[in-house]
Parts: structure tokens; sequence; C-alpha cells
């Protein structure tokens, strides 16, 4: 029985109505088999009793007995069936968390393939079949798994969401297009999918737009923080090389200057002790003519007395101590060490400066004046490399960007990040500014020139008198005159420096400056005095 269960196909066991395996198979007077209670219902609605197969009509409705060969074969079939499944569901894949089960499987639930609209159940491979081979079943539509489908239902009119209203951005059926939507836009399902999933992908592009633009900030602070922990270091090792050499300079100073003052001690000490041996010596002399006076004083004999007395006088020679000292001198002895130290401190500031200064001017950047900034009573060269001032009112358009009344000009070139670093040639200038501004100054006018307005500059006032115009202004002590001025700019430091450059020394610097706008280059050969707030 078994054997012969195992030649017989699926679609012989299964009910025509139901398309599951028989469950209490009855055969009627065709010769044809249902389960009983698919084919008592099909029979309860539909009159005269007919075949739902071949359609022969039945007078009178068939007895219906349970056919128990086909039962027990059905049986059988049913349970190589669950085993073949159950054996093989490894392979076929077992439904898993987050994805969508077939609705008709018992026991394991095996992962469903497609959905139904029209059942609005979800099927696995095998499950499907009848989907895709029964000519009924193929007219329905199926749509990858998705889970809650009667979502996919109008809860109005229970009817497909097939539609799409673009007025109210929402999915709607047929019904409701000429109830509730009648004057709205509404397209098929499908326009509507694509409209959304073109905003998606224009969304999606402009997210990875987005996401690639911080990529590469973060690159860009990385690559930042590369340099800075780059020039950490160099300055770290400059620093205590540097420091190195001055602590060596003073371990050395202090060394010599100990030095000096125990040799001063020791010869004051040798002084000291000659001078000593001779007052002793002398001491000596003067002790022995003491005795000789004294022994002399004694004689009772006038004659030996008088004739000794002669001899006597002639006493030894001695030193007149009076202005003999010992004066150990120390004045001056630390001033003058420290003196030196302060020379060997300067030597080692001015090669640090010649350092930094070499270091700046790796930023330099080539710098060209614009005429469109410029005063009327300026004229530029025709490389645009420099300007001086004339009497002569040029008659140009006053353009916003131009300045009217003090003689300054700009340069064409604009930084707003990094570093940058130009000279400036002012030899022979006996006033003149020089530095950067922000782009949105004030360039009519007296300009009152200082950090708050946007100005960050130093002047030349008078040949000698040199200034940096911060708040208050701060007068310059040079100790010669710039010849090539240095202007260097740390953006995001917010620092502003000033070189001479011959000198290889700092002239001033701007620090803990906020730049958020554009910073021009500033140039002024100065007719008259621009005011400073």
């Amino acid at each position: 029985m078994s054997a012969a269960s195992c030649l017989l196909t699926e679609n012989q066991f299964l009910c025509s109505i139901c398309l599951d395996v028989f469950t209490d198979p009855v055969a009627i007077p065709c010769g044809h088999n249902f389960c009983k209670a698919c084919i008592s219902e099909h029979w309860d609605r539909n009159v005269p009793s007919q075949c739902p197969n071949c359609k022969e009509v039945f007078n009178i409705k068939p007895e219906l007995r349970v056919n128990t060969l086909i039962s027990e074969l059905a049986a059988q079939f049913r349970q190589s069936a669950q085993q073949k499944a159950s054996s093989s569901s490894s392979e076929r894949q077992v439904v898993k968390p987050g994805e969508v089960p077939c609705d008709a499987c018992t026991g394991t639930r095996l992962k469903a393939l497609k959905s139904c609209l029209v059942c609005l159940e979800s099927y696995c491979e095998t499950h499907l079949e009848p989907h895709l081979t029964r000519a009924g079943l193929k007219k329905h539509q199926l749509i990858d798994p998705v889970e809650n489908l009667e979502g996919r239902m109008c809860v109005k009119h229970d009817k497909l969401l097939e539609l799409f209203c673009k007025t109210d951005q929402v999915c709607v059926c047929m019904l409701c297009t000429v109830l509730d939507h009648k004057t709205h836009d509404v397209v098929p399902l499908k326009e509507g999918y694509e409209g959304k999933k073109a905003e998606l992908g224009k969304t999606e592009a402009e997210i990875q737009q987005m996401i690639q633009k911080r990529r590469l900030k973060i690159q860009e602070m990385n690559r930042s923080v590369e340099l800075s922990k780059e020039g950490a270091d160099r300055e770290i090792a400059d620093g205590v090389q540097v420091f190195t050499a001055l602590k060596e300079s003073v371990e050395r100073s202090q060394a010599e200057l100990i030095d000096t003052i125990k040799e001063k001690q020791r010869e004051t000490e040798e002084q000291a002790e000659s001078f000593i041996k001779e007052l002793e010596q002398e001491i000596s002399e003067l002790k022995k003519r003491s005795s000789e006076v004294e022994q002399l004083s004694r004689s009772e004999d006038q004659l030996h007395l008088l004739q000794s007395f002669t001899s006597l006088n002639a006493a030894p020679p001695t030193k007149n101590w009076t202005e003999v000292r010992v004066r150990p001198s120390f004045e001056g002895t630390v001033r003058r060490a420290v003196t030196q130290l302060e020379e060997t401190l300067k030597k080692q500031m001015k090669k640090l400066l010649e350092v930094e200064l070499k270091r700046v001017q790796q930023y330099e950047v080539e710098v060209t004046l614009d005429p469109d900034t410029a005063q009327p009573k300026l004229i530029l060269s025709v490389d645009g490399k420099q300007v001086k001032h004339v009497d002569v009112w040029k008659n140009l358009l006053d353009n916003p960007e131009r300045f009217d009344a003090c003689p300054c000009v700009l340069a064409k070139q604009s930084f707003s990040s990094g570093r940058f670093y130009c000279e400036v040639q002012v030899k022979g200038k006996t006033t003149w500014d020089l530095g950067v501004v922000r782009e949105s100054i004030n360039r009519k006018g007296n300009i009152p020139m200082s950090p708050q307005k946007g100005y960050w500059t130093i002047v030349l006032r008078n040949e000698n008198e040199y200034q940096a115009f911060a708040v208050p202004p701060v007068r310059l002590s040079l100790k010669s005159q710039p010849q090539k001025v240095g202007v260097f700019v740390d953006y995001e430091e917010g620092l502003v420096s000033f070189y001479d450059v011959d000198a290889a020394a700092l002239i001033y610097s701007f620090t803990g400056c906020c730049f958020k706008e554009k910073l021009y280059p500033y140039f002024s050969p100065c007719f008259g005095v621009c005011v400073n707030s």
C-alpha cells in the first residue's frame, strides 16, 4: 500500500475545491472525489447538485460515504509529505525572526516567497504552487512577501489600495476616488511609487553628499591634528634645544661666576698672607731692637751706654702700613655675569626668531593690489605690486569697495582659512600702514582702525614713531627701522604677526583674534592720518 502511494502524484490526493489533501474523501456517482465537508458545503450553496469538475447534474442529492481506500492513501500521503517536508525543512528556508512566514504551513512554518493580494495570505514554495499552475489562481496579484496584508486594503471600502492621492499623500482604493478624493490628483500606485522612489533617490544622493562632505571634513580635521602634532613636536624639539642651551649657558655662567669669586678670594688670601708674613718679620725685628733698648737702658756703665747709643739709633728699615689695606672687591661681578648671560639669551632669541621667520615664510603667497579698492589719489603699478600717493584726484567710479578719504588699497587675494604670509618693502618711507582687514570694513570717510572695527594693523608716523593700532594703541620700541615688513596670519589660531625681515625680529603680534570673514591684506602709503579709535 505504501509503495503504491509513492507512485501517485500530489494532485491525485488534492481536493479540487479546497486545494488541499483529502480530508474524509467521498466519491460521487460520476467518479470524482472530494472532501466530504467541501462537497457538502458546495451543494448547500448550489442547486441543483452538480459535480464541480465534470458538471454532471444529480436530480437527487447523492448519499455521501467516506471512501476508506482513498482516505487511507491520503493519510499516508499526508504523513509522507509531512516527513519529507520535515526532513528537508533545513534546506527549504525555515522562517527566521523578521521574515514573513507562510500562512498555509502547519507545524514548522517556512519562509514565504510571495504574498497574494486577493487571498490576503503569504505562501512558501510548496503552498505557492497552486497560484502558479491553476488558471483561476494565476490571475491573483502576487507581490514580495509582506506582513499585515490587511493593511493593503481600504479600511473604509474593503477594497485593494491600488491608487495614490498626490493631494493628500495617501494610498486609496477605486471607490475613494469617486467619493472622498473625487477632485484630487490621483495616480496609479506604480506612478506614485516611482515618484516617491525618485524623491528617495534624490534624498539618498543628498544624504550621501552630506556624508561625503562630513567624511572629507573628518579627513581635514585628522590632517589638521596630524599637522598640529607635527608642529607641536617640532616646537617641543626646538624648545628643548633652546632651553637646554639656555640652561647650559646659565650653568656655565654660574660656574664661571663662582670660579671668578673664588679666584678673587684666593688672591685676597695670598695677598693678606704675604702682608702678614712681612708684618710678622718686622715685629720680630722690632722685638729684637726693643730687647736691645731695654737692656741698654738698664746699664749703669755710663761709658758703655754712650758708646752703644749711636749704633742703636741705626734701626732696621720698616714699612709704612698706614695705607696698606686688604680689600676684596666683588662688586659688579654678578652684574657682569648676568649681562653676559643676557647677551647669550639675546643671541639665542635671535636664532629662535630666525627659525620662526623661516617657518612662517613657507606660507608666503603672491599678493597683487586691487585697483577697484584704491583711493583715487593712489597710483598702482602695472603689475599691481607697488602703490604711491599723488596730489591728483582721478575721476574713478565710486564703487562700494573703494576707499574715498584715506589713501588705502586692499589686495585682490582674500583668505578665509589656513595660514598666509607676505612681505612689503617700506624702505625710504616715513609714514605707512600695514596689516589685514576683514571684508565688511567701512571704506568711506575717516576710518577708525582697531581690531573691533576689523583692522589689525601697525603704522609708522613721523619717521620713527611706530604703533600697533590695538585698543589702546601700543607704542613700539624698535632698535632699527624696518626696511621690509613681513605679515603673517594664522586664521584658525587668530594670530596676526609682523616681522622685521632683515633683522629677523618680531615687531608685534595680535593674538586671540576671532576671524569669521574673509581677510584681505591692507596697505596705505599714508597721505594724512587715519583715525585710531
